[in-house]
């Protein structure tokens, strides 16, 4: 048997780190770090060696299923879609497009076709009941970036490799890989600062693994990031400290922003928020005094009451100590495939979710009204879902609730690989492809690296004879619920999408290829001769060519192709990150918009929070693990084997004032359920401060992941009441109120 070593990008967090892949034939013999990849430079995590495990797992779903008699039974693809046409059909055309949900998971920012083909999807579907995981733990970034930078994926990266001083809050990338500022081995690179005189500031209600291995930790009551973030700022004016270096000609709102911090200074919300007032005025000082600086704020900050005004204060602190667009501040990626954006601005609220009024963002409506949408009954429910790459029942919040409400829909479908704890109500399963076996390449994450790279990755083996690839799944089921019939010409259809795509880009004077005829750049091949290339490859050689360092189809010879990425299978390094503004500004002003008004009318709100007194119970947030990955990593035996994870963390000093020792357990109890769980006592957390991980909870009836329900864990999002914050959307999971009882 044959023996080959191939190389490719793990395609299962943030980091997009480049593997070695040892094979023989289809199985797998070793993954481990590629040492010359220009990015990750040999780093890997216990996941990226586990990409065998998830190919092989026997409890992967291979074949669509349709569920009979509350079994799901194998069928065929045409049997699938058959189904889908007689049952969605039917349902549009009495309720309407938006009677139909879809809910897209984290794993779709993973793949190509995830990337690509959903919105496809929604454009021939027509619903505005769109959900998605970015309102669980992101949207908070999108909607400040957008207004304040003009759109909502211009989103600022500390450039740790050059900075000086880092002030983290909410982030964890010791255990996370890093998030919304990708870069292997976060670690090393941290490291890196410390080597070089610099220094490293983590705010936490936990003494995470990434605070241990900073130069000082801040412990920080739940929820109150904003308030402290506030107060940093309000430090920066008060003591003379602004320099807004080369932009001060490109930022509007100085004034407002001044007006607007000033109640807060740090000894207003010192009890708010357990920080030292002298000790937020000195690190205030270092941000400002620091030779470069970034403040970089994450999951922790964005899932909290006020994660939209976080969001919003840290980029206002990296302008405001002139670390906005300058190396080792906070400086915006350029990537291969990044096309001109245009100077529209952003808005926010669109349209409103039927039951609650929750405005709209980014095209989407919050995920934690997404059974409100569904139980409500009336003008415009949602009678039918689509779930695609996501498990909700576990990662989003209200499970319980949730889990009703898709017991009671008319029909569902699931793209997915496995029978989840979602994918357990649907009548049809429609299977993804293994990691494995699809190309790779990170459209979402090469547009927030801490370096310019370009790394592409074709399949490692075939799709079994008779499996669509993604793409042609998701464009078979546009092709369904718009009418056009499930046994549409996929290769029609999609000619189709990429000629829109063409047709936009040679009418868009911004555009590389403005003015040149579609068909020349329709009919282009690759440069080896190959046949036409089709689905996302073709899409992704597009975007490459017409990107920033592309050969805009002939123009620039030396530029790049996806021929080029493929013939670097180690990637290609474009460079370190450079100064954008105020070119790329896409607000109308043309200036960095530092006091939107959306924002500052907010304001009122969090100064009303300083005075909130304390029910006397426990506030609960979440954590990571490196060997977990929200809720789809569960059912890898070499993931999940060792010591229990699923635990509540609780402080020595509570544990002993409850008589709770490291074996007991509890009940843990919020407005919205109760919870028993292991306890984990620990010196690493403040008083008052409980921590559950996210994703668990593998033991409800009907799924099919053997490993996984051997290690159930509970669900915290059982206890998350639905609240979101009123500027994103974004689901409340940290700082939810909960007391704590010893079984």
């Amino acid at each position: 048997m044959t023996t080959s070593i191939d190389f490719r990008t793990c395609p299962l967090c943030e980091a997009t780190c480049g593997l070695e892949v040892t094979h023989q034939e289809e199985k797998i013999v070793r993954i481990r770090g590629d040492r010359d990849d220009v990015f990750s430079h040999g780093f890997i995590c216990p996941k990226g060696s586990t990409l065998g495990k998830i190919d092989e797992d026997p409890d992967r779903v291979r074949t669509p299923l349709i569920k009979q008699d509350g079994n799901h039974e194998p069928a065929t693809w045409d049997e699938a879609f058959a189904l889908i046409e007689s049952r969605l059909l039917p349902i549009i055309a009495e309720h309407g497009n938006s009677s139909v949900g879809v809910y897209l998971g984290n794993p779709n920012v993973h793949s190509m076709s995830g990337t690509l083909y959903p919105r496809v999807f929604l454009k021939m579907l027509g619903t505005k009941s769109i959900f998605s995981a970015a309102t669980v733990d992101q949207m908070p970034k999108h909607v400040s970036s957008g207004l304040m930078f003009g759109h909502p994926d211009l989103i600022p990266v500390p450039d740790i490799d050059r900075s000086s001083y880092l002030l983290m809050l909410g982030a964890n990338p010791y255990e996370s890989n890093g998030s919304l500022a990708t870069a292997p081995d976060w670690p090393g690179r941290l490291q890196a600062i410390r080597e070089r005189g610099g220094k490293v500031v983590v705010v936490d209600p936990r003494r995470t693994r990434t605070a241990d291995a900073a130069d000082e930790h801040v412990f920080i009551r739940p929820g109150a990031d904003a308030l402290f973030l506030f107060a940093l700022a309000n430090v920066v004016f008060d003591e003379g400290l602004v320099d807004l270096g080369d932009l001060e000609a490109h930022v509007a709102g100085v004034e407002e922003v001044a007006a607007a911090v000033e109640p807060f200074a740090p000894e207003e919300v010192a009890d708010a928020t357990g920080v030292d007032p002298g000790r937020t005025r000195r690190l205030a000082r270092e941000l400002a005094d620091a030779d470069s600086a970034a403040v970089y704020g994450r999951i922790g900050t964005h899932t909290a009451e006020f994660g939209t005004m976080a969001s919003w204060m840290v980029d206002v602190l990296n302008v405001l100590t002139g670390n906005l667009d300058r190396p080792g501040g906070a400086m915006f990626s350029h990537a291969a495939h990044e096309q001109p954006r245009s100077p529209r601005g952003f808005q926010v609220g669109r349209w409103q979710s039927r039951v609650k009024g929750l405005p709209e963002v980014r095209g989407e409506l919050p995920v934690s009204t997404m059974a409100d949408e569904m139980l409500e009954p009336g003008p415009g429910q949602i009678r039918a879902l689509v779930t695609i790459a996501g498990n909700p029942i576990l990662s989003t919040p209200s499970s319980d609730r949730l889990d009703a409400a898709l017991g009671g829909l008319d029909f569902m479908v699931s793209v997915d690989i496995y029978l989840n704890e979602t994918s357990r109500h649907a009548d049809v399963i429609l299977p993804g492809a293994s990691p494995l076996r699809r190309p790779h390449y990170d459209f979402a994450f090469n547009q927030l690296a801490v370096r310019n790279v370009a790394n592409y990755s074709p399949p490692l083996f075939p799709l079994p004879d008779g499996t669509p690839d993604e793409w042609q799944v998701l464009l078979r089921l546009g092709a369904t619920v718009s009418g056009q019939g499930s046994d549409a010409d996929l290769d029609a259809l999609d000619d189709g999408v990429f000629g829109i795509t063409v047709g936009s880009a040679v009418g868009n004077p911004q555009s590389s290829i403005y003015g040149r005829e579609p068909e020349e750049v329709f009919s282009a091949t690759t440069e080896d001769g190959e046949d036409l290339l089709r689905g996302p490859e073709r899409m992704l050689d597009f975007l490459v060519r017409t990107g920033p360092y592309g050969d805009g189809y002939g123009a620039d010879p030396e530029g790049l192709t996806l021929e080029r990425l493929k013939k670097a299978p180690h990637g290609i390094d474009l460079g370190p990150l450079h100064s954008r503004l105020p070119e790329d500004l896409c607000t109308p002003s043309g200036k960095v918009e530092l006091a939107p008004e959306y924002l500052l009318s907010d304001v009122a709100r969090l100064r009303e929070s300083v005075a909130r007194v304390s029910n006397g119970g426990f506030l609960l947030i979440g954590r990571r693990h490196i060997r977990s990955n929200n809720s789809w990593m569960h059912n890898i035996d070499v993931l999940v084997k060792g010591k229990e994870r699923c635990t509540l963390q609780i402080s020595d000093e509570d544990a002993q004032r409850l008589g709770l020792s490291g074996d007991a357990r509890v009940k843990v109890s919020s407005a919205a359920g109760t919870l028993t769980v292991p306890v984990e006592v620990t010196d690493s957390i403040m008083p008052g401060v409980v921590s559950l991980p996210h994703g668990w909870g593998h033991d409800l009836e009907g799924s099919a992941l053997s490993v996984a329900a051997q290690r159930p864990g509970v669900n915290t999002n059982r206890l998350s009441t639905g609240a979101v914050d009123p500027g994103s959307g974004n689901a409340i999971l940290n700082g939810i109120p909960v007391e704590v009882v010893p079984v």
